[in-house]
């Protein structure tokens, strides 16, 4: 442990609905001094906020609260046995400071994608003086909000700016959903940048982390602005189509804007670039399909939700509005809920023509409706059917025929295929919403059949699953359900392969591939920390950029 670093974490301070922070620090210190610990010279502050609704006569807060001093060495001679009786435990945080390494960067890095991945591993450059070439094929945010905003009421796509492409990347359209399962300490300064460029303080205590749609695309533009400021260039609609090894060290990255001349590369490009993935398997790029999961949307009213989590106490106004997480592998199959979005809706979140995808998102006020979530069954590699010996292609093509399938289901205009889950349980068809009605591009739905969309196993599958979640979420199986297809791209295909230290793609030793797009992220936030270790990774072997490339 490092005594200069010293923090304490003291757990499970329960507390009920309407205590005030004063009342959580408090319980959190008479803790301590109950265990035979001094808190003279302490500092107590919130640290993470969750709540507790299994006995819904009894909703509480679970609080995790921070102790710091300044003098570390007054936590550090803490004895272990007392802190477990406090529920506590030391806490560091891993610097962030860069090691710079001995190489030197023959031109500036390119970035492509400004997703998180690409955004956080452009920002890191950019503040340590590498002025990175920042490229996405998108638009800016706001052209791409008028891009999409086009396309929800019109059914003309841009293929080039939509849900999937542009500033921010696909998070960007998603509520702003900043859930990990991945426990690394640059979770937090991920979280602490977000809010630097105008996040809400509060993602830095939610246990379950949210930034709204509406808020984060002024979040995304600030640091675009900050990488500019930097000395970053920052350049819309181009797209990467090759790039070429040069003998002097620099690499030509081909673009839809001319070539470029970078030193690295730093391939954040998200899950839905499909012809990028298919020029890296032409450039020998080592890659291996990975699992993945479809399924569709699920949307319940909101209110119906919050009563079957929180009893009685749905409305409370320190509450807000009830989410879910539900899970069934009784067949050995997954079958899981995913990205829900609590007064959200579905959106339509396609990047090619005639193929229909669904997401969902919510602003930060999460003050719609309706709840909606993936529900989504896993797809593992030995499901996948090879398409010319490849799996990788393979997993594409099972997207896209899914894809097309939803959209001629849909009439073929963009309007999306529907069905009530009492007719997709009980295998009637034609019944139209009427309690719960589609959020989908305000309702440009057509009640469909799923069958003409989803292969035996997956619609089997999603059947076991409702019928599972109705028993572990009251009315969560009811008949007036709505759910939307097709749900397709909740992860990426592929992985890149990389070196685990060097971070560079196998075979290509100044190709650096990151995010979720490569195969290493699965969020907003894991997203951002692996473009943080990529950029890491960078400096410490390029300690500087020539001089003359700048």
């Amino acid at each position: 442990m490092n005594p200069s670093n010293c923090k304490l974490l003291i757990g499970n301070v329960r507390v009920p609905l309407d205590a005030t922070e004063a009342e959580i620090l408090k319980k959190a210190t008479d803790k301590m001094k109950r265990a035979g610990l001094s808190t003279t010279s302490l500092h107590f502050r919130l640290y993470k906020k969750s709540v507790d609704a299994r006995k819904k006569e009894d909703i509480r807060f679970v609080c995790t609260v921070m102790a710091e001093s300044n003098d570390p060495k007054r936590i550090g001679s803490m004895a272990a046995e007392k802190l477990k009786l406090a529920d506590a435990r030391l806490y560091e945080e891993e610097s962030l400071t860069p090691v710079f390494g001995n190489e030197t960067l023959a031109a500036r890095p390119l970035v492509v994608g400004m997703g998180p991945a690409g955004l956080f591993a452009a920002l890191l450059l950019a503040r340590n003086g590498y002025q990175p070439i920042l490229i996405d094929r998108g638009a800016s945010v706001e052209e791409r909000v008028n891009d999409v905003s086009a396309f929800r009421a019109t059914g003309r796509l841009n293929t080039e700016s939509n849900i999937q492409f542009g500033a921010g990347g696909a998070g960007t359209f998603s509520d702003g959903k900043l859930i990990t399962r991945i426990n690394d300490p640059r979770c937090g300064f991920v979280l602490s940048t977000l809010c630097e460029f105008g996040a809400p303080l509060e993602i830095t205590v939610q246990a379950k982390p949210h930034i709204g749609s509406d808020l984060l695309r002024d979040v995304v533009s600030s640091m675009l602005r900050e990488i500019q400021r930097l000395g970053g260039d920052v350049r819309y609609h181009c797209r990467l189509e090759d790039f070429v090894r040069l003998p002097d060290g620099t690499i030509k990255a081909v673009t839809t804007q001319g070539d470029l001349h970078c030193g690295a590369i730093i391939l954040a490009v998200g899950h839905s670039a499909r012809d990028t993935y298919f020029k890296l398997l032409e450039k020998n790029f080592a890659m291996e399909a990975k699992p993945i999961s479809v399924g569709v949307r699920a949307e319940h009213l909101q209110t119906d939700i919050d009563r079957a989590l929180y009893g009685r106490m749905a409305g409370h106004p320190n509450l807000g509005h009830a989410e879910y997480a539900l899970s069934d592998t009784t067949s050995g199959r997954g079958v899981y809920t995913f990205c829900m979005c609590p007064g959200g809706e579905v959106v339509a979140a396609a990047s090619e023509e005639e193929r229909l995808v669904v997401n969902g998102m919510s602003n930060h006020a999460r003050n719609g409706v309706n709840a909606n979530a993936a529900v989504a069954v896993s797809i593992g590699c030995d499901d996948i059917e090879p398409m010319n010996g490849s799996r990788i292609l393979g997993a594409i093509a099972f997207q896209r025929h899914l894809e097309h399938a939803a959209f001629v289901a849909g009439g073929k205009d963009f309007y999306a295929p529907i069905m009530t889950l009492g007719d997709f349980l009980s295998g009637t068809r034609g019944t139209e919403p009427t309690r719960v009605l589609p959020s989908y591009r305000d309702g440009k739905v057509r009640v469909s059949d799923f069958e003409a969309i989803f292969p035996p196993f997956v619609l089997s599958s999603l059947k076991r699953g409702f019928l599972s979640f109705g028993k572990k979420l009251q009315g969560y199986d009811s008949a007036d359900t709505v759910l939307t297809a097709a749900e397709t791209r909740t992860s990426a295909p592929v992985r890149i392969l990389r070196d685990a230290e060097a971070m560079t793609a196998i075979g290509f030793d100044r190709v650096y591939p990151c995010g979720e797009g490569a195969g290493y992220a699965g969020g907003i936030t894991s997203a951002a920390v692996d473009g943080v270790r990529v950029a890491m990774a960078l400096m410490a072997r390029f300690g500087r950029v020539k001089k003359e490339n700048i």
